[in-house]
This record gives structure tokens, C-alpha cells and sequence, in this order.
């Protein structure tokens, strides 16, 4: 009697493979609804740092008390004359307006070359997640910052005697319209941290940009006390514009032409520069 003897190939234990990193094809990939809830677990991290470090709110808080005591007190004078530190009040607070959007907007450069340093960023892009959630959701952080800033500002301003010749909705609207502003500018800050290679290159890169475009516009004087040269400069700064219509908006006169100029660089740099940003997060080593 024959036996017959069935050999069994065993296969051989297969290693497992590590985790494939996330490439920028896989953002086509993730619908609306997944999108939505990683941005909103992203900024919900955001905000749970922003409560363990409670000092990263200082800028927000103390920034905007600071620069309207300061020139109230000492450009007030000067500017609107002895006694009249009201009238500049009334001045001055619409245009601080754009100019808190504008340095809360450069604190989001610093925070996104930070977190590269802290290898934070490497670690979202090994995830199958959009690109460009990480970077919204810190956005809408900052953007809350923002409004805690303006909120500050205005009440600065009320104690000091501003107020509001039109509406609540104008001021609402001033309020957002510079919302709106702050949030473009986001995204040259972010592509500027993901460019340099330290935080205090962006913080020094970013204050060149920021004083000629903070002291050349209408937030602090009137475009009429400066020679022709920088009138011509200052009629086409985007600061001058968005301070201008947050003035009509609140204190009244003409909003249109300002809002729309606002609106227009708003969409323009957003258009420009959150592709470029989110490429440049893709590709960062």
C-alpha cells in the first residue's frame, strides 16, 4: 500500500509595510465632509495650545490697548491740535482696524515656520489629510485672535470717546470687511514662513514690509499733510483703502470705491498666494 504525501507550501511571513506619507494627489481624494472635520479638529488643536501657552495672547490683548493710548495721547495733539484727542479718537480706531489684521496676520508666519522647527508639520503630512486644512485651520484660529483684538480696540476706544455716527451694522461691517483683509494677508505671511528658515528671518523680512505700509497710509494722518510723492504712494496702499471704508462705514462718508479696492486685493492676493503657500507646504523639506 502507497502512501501519498500532499506537500503544503507555507507562505512566507510578509513584513509589513510601513505607512505611505500623504502625497498632495491624495487631496483630490478627501470630500467636503471629511475636509470640514479635519479642519475642525485641526483648529480645535490650535485652540487647546493656545489655552496651554495662555501667554501666545498677549499680542492680541496688549497690542492694540498699547498703540491707542499711544497715539492718542501723543500724536493726538499734534495731529487734530491741542484738546482734540476726541476727534482724533474718531480718526485713529477705524484705521487701527486694518493695522491689527496686518500684525496678527504676521504672528501666523511665525507660528507655521515654528511648528516646521518642531517637526509638527512633518507629522500632519504623513496624514491623509488635505493639504490645505492644516493651514486653514490655523488661519481660523487667528482669525479669532483677530476679532479678540478689534474687540479690545474698541473698547479702548469707547472709554476714550469713540463712537459710531451710522450703525451697529456699519461697525459690523468695518469689523468684518477687515476680517476679511486680515485673512488674505494670512496667506503671504504663511508662505513667507514656510520660505525662511527661522522665525526671526520672517519676523524681519515681515517688519520690512509692514512699516512702510503701516506709516505710509491713512491710519495714523491724513494723506493731505504728507508731500505729493507719498500721497501717490499712500492712494494705492490696500492699508489706506481698508481704512478708509471701515471711516465711512462707522463715522459715515463715502465707502464704495474704498470697499470695492478692499474687496478686489482681498480676492487678488488670496487667489495669488494660497496656491503658492499650499504647494510650497507640499514640497518643504
Amino acid at each position: 500500500m502507497s502512501t501519498t504525501t500532499t506537500a503544503v507550501t507555507v507562505p512566507a511571513q510578509q513584513t509589513p509595510r510601513a505607512p505611505r506619507p500623504a502625497t498632495g494627489s491624495d487631496d483630490a481624494r478627501i470630500g467636503l465632509r471629511a475636509n470640514l472635520r479635519h479642519i475642525g479638529a485641526l483648529a480645535r488643536r490650535n485652540m487647546l495650545q493656545i489655552k496651554a501657552d495662555p501667554e501666545s495672547m498677549f499680542d492680541a490683548v496688549l497690542m492694540p490697548i498699547i498703540f491707542v493710548l499711544l497715539f492718542v495721547y501723543v500724536f493726538g495733539g499734534a495731529m487734530f491740535g491741542d484738546g482734540n484727542q476726541g476727534a482724533y479718537v474718531n480718526y485713529l480706531v477705524p484705521g487701527l482696524m486694518a493695522m491689527m489684521g496686518l500684525n496678527i496676520a504676521m504672528a501666523v508666519g511665525t507660528g507655521v515656520n515654528d511648528d516646521f522647527k518642531k517637526g509638527v508639520m512633518d507629522r500632519f503630512r504623513t496624514m491623509p489629510i488635505a493639504r490645505s486644512s492644516v493651514l486653514i485651520a490655523k488661519m481660523i484660529v487667528e482669525v479669532g485672535r483677530m476679532v479678540v483684538a478689534t474687540t479690545i480696540l474698541l473698547i479702548m476706544g469707547f472709554i476714550l470717546g469713540f463712537s459710531v455716527s451710522t450703525s451697529v451694522w456699519g461697525l459690523l461691517a468695518a469689523v468684518g470687511l477687515s476680517l476679511v483683509f486680515g485673512a488674505s494677508l494670512m496667506w503671504i505671511f504663511i508662505l513667507l514662513g514656510l520660505t525662511m528658515k527661522t522665525a526671526q528671518a520672517v519676523q524681519g523680512v515681515a517688519m520690512l514690509v509692514l512699516m512702510p505700509l503701516q506709516f505710509g497710509s491713512s491710519i495714523f494722518a491724513k494723506p493731505t499733510t504728507m508731500p505729493g510723492w507719498l500721497q501717490s504712494f499712500t492712494d494705492y496702499n490696500p492699508l489706506s483703502n481698508l481704512a478708509d471704508a471701515a471711516r465711512g462705514l462707522i463715522t459715515g462718508g463715502p465707502v464704495a470705491h474704498s470697499a470695492l479696492m478692499t474687496l478686489a486685493w482681498s480676492a487678488g492676493i488670496t487667489l495669488v498666494m494660497a496656491p503658492l503657500a499650499v504647494a510650497k507646504f507640499r514640497k518643504r523639506t
